[in-house]
């Protein structure tokens, strides 16, 4: 072992003579033995540069042979894109990403990057590949005959490709993510549709009738999303304090399983109040779903769904979507999407003078940055609000002031 070295450990600590660590200045490599070439009777070593630090290359070491007595490892200049993405996609995505993120990155993977690019092998993608790749689905090229992609979704494209380089750039399997040098299409932010005070009204006393009402109330008094809407227990429920609790998202997958996950962020899991009609509402709701366990001879558990089918499963979540959609064409209000009541609340929260940082806490945004950036052009008067409220702060010091002076 040359001076440097760290040791072959495993990640546990185990030594192993299959593979080393080694450390020079600040950087660390990692190197695993191949075996013996037949021919030359020579000892084969693979090397691979570390970005990070000692336990960034423990995990790789460990990684590295795992794949190697899997024998799953293929050697760096040997390796396609495609090889490396369907690897990225099992090993990285799935443990560490959302069930519906996996499969929108599955798709984009296995129905354009892979066709386009993936004979490439991974070592020689270049910079000017991505950026052919990036021209061709906006113009269509083989993917579409007629018209491309739209610039948001070329735009998603680029996200993929450059988050799955960026793994294989930590992995050591390549020297720099050539998608940093490849600009992603500008895209314009989504226009967003909000409902006004009125239009809120009227689609509460639309639906009031319907088994959506305390869904789409919910949604739009408290600005949770649809999958937490789903996912809510009656044990996150506290009627006394007027509150409930946010843990968990459902999900419902391409194969129509149901998955719960976590909040996407530490700030997703949060309480919010609720105001006193919502509350009510909610009482409503809980002596309807009281009513039918007792005409069914069943007892209504503290882990039972707010919002259930007849046999007891989650309300389906395309199911809620077709439902507000439905409502909308009645009401003749286009282009607002159930996601929008999540909007609406913020959007007349802010108009209404709250501070953000209440609404961020509500919304469950990771930053306030996101909840300023996501929805302070859309609150009409936020701006000409703060400049008179400036405005007279001076005018009222003045007065005070010139007072003092007599």
């Amino acid at each position: 072992m040359t001076d440097g070295a760290t040791g072959g450990k495993h990640a546990d600590g185990r030594r192993s003579p299959r593979g080393c660590i080694f450390k020079r200045g600040s950087k660390y490599s990692v190197v695993i033995s191949l075996g013996v070439d037949p021919e030359s009777g020579q000892r084969l070593r693979q090397w691979f540069k570390v970005d990070g630090n000692k336990k960034d290359a423990e995990k790789l070491l460990t990684e590295l042979l795992h794949q190697h007595d899997a024998g799953a490892y293929v050697k760096p200049e040997r390796m396609t894109l495609a090889d490396f993405l369907r690897q990225w996609l099992a090993e990285y995505a799935t443990p560490s990403l959302a069930p519906r993120t996996v499969e929108g990155y599955r798709t984009i993977i296995t129905a354009h990057l892979i066709p386009s690019l993936g004979s490439i092998p991974l070592t020689k993608l270049r910079p000017d590949h991505v950026q052919q790749y990036l021209t061709t689905m906006l113009s269509g090229g083989r993917i579409r005959s007629e018209g491309g992609l739209s610039a948001r979704t070329v735009h998603h494209h680029h996200t993929v490709l450059h988050d799955a380089l960026q793994t294989a750039l930590k992995w050591g399997l390549v020297a720099r993510n050539v998608a940093d040098a490849v600009d992603a299409p500008r895209c314009q932010r989504a226009e967003m549709h909000v409902l006004d005070e009125e239009a809120l009204q009227r689609v509460l006393a639309a639906s009031r009738s319907t088994d959506y009402y305390v869904p789409f109330y919910l949604a739009l008094f408290t600005g949770l999303r649809r999958s937490e809407l789903l996912a809510l227990r009656w044990s996150d429920v506290d009627l006394a304090a007027g509150q409930l609790s946010v843990s968990r998202a459902l999900h419902q997958l391409r194969d129509r399983t149901f998955v719960v996950r976590a909040p996407k962020s530490a700030k997703g899991r949060r309480t919010v109040a609720l105001p006193p009609s919502a509350t009510a509402a909610l009482r409503d709701h809980l002596d309807h779903q009281l009513d039918l366990c007792a005409k069914a001879g069943s007892a209504l558990k503290d882990d039972d769904l707010l919002f259930q089918r007849v046999d007891g499963g989650p309300m389906l979540p395309d199911t809620l979507s077709k439902a507000w959609a439905r409502l909308m064409t009645h009401l003749d209000i286009p282009g607002v999407r159930l996601h929008d009541a999540r909007h609406t609340h913020a959007s007349l929260m802010l108009k209404a003078g709250i501070h953000p940082k209440v609404v961020q806490e509500r919304l469950g945004h990771s930053t306030i940055s996101v909840t300023l950036d996501t929805y302070s052009h859309v609150a009409p008067g936020l701006q000409e609000a703060a400049a008179r409220h400036f405005d007279e702060l001076l005018t009222r010091s003045s007065t005070v002031a010139a007072a003092a002076a007599v």
